[in-house]
């Protein structure tokens, strides 16, 4: 089965695009869900690119209201970072931790996380591989 996998790079331009629906469109390329050899139980993925991470966008008043929770693993350790600040600090964690949550939990979430590459400008170093842009 493993041979007949063949893994394409996609190229996404995230200016403008609503988070939710580009993490899902994103979670679908990663799973493979959009090819007809689609198995649950294999990793037929492919990579994705995304350029302007920086310019994605949030529907309603969750620029004001969204937060990002992490505990440091002490008594009282829990640290709450707002969009906005993370949208200065790391924008590209924006994206990674809406992926991370819409992919399924099971062994194969590693590896597919780690075939999603993240860049807040335009520019990436992957110019050398055929790229599929999606437009939308």
């Amino acid at each position: 089965m493993k041979e007949k996998i063949k893994k394409e790079w996609y190229l996404i331009n995230a200016e403008g695009k609503v988070l939710g629906r580009l993490s899902t469109e994103i979670a679908k390329i990663l799973q493979g869900k959009h090819k007809s050899n689609f198995d649950p139980s294999q990793d037929t993925g492919d990579w994705v690119v995304v350029i302007n991470c920086e310019k994605v966008k949030l529907t309603g008043r969750k620029k004001e209201q969204k937060e990002y929770l992490r505990h440091t693993g002490f008594i009282g350790g829990l640290k709450k970072t707002t969009f906005k600040e993370m949208l200065n600090k790391k924008p590209e964690e924006i994206i990674k931790q809406a992926v991370w949550g819409m992919l399924p939990k099971n062994k194969l979430r590693n590896k597919r996380i780690l075939r999603l590459k993240i860049y807040p400008g335009p520019e990436h170093p992957h110019k050398g591989l055929k790229l599929i842009e999606i437009k939308g």
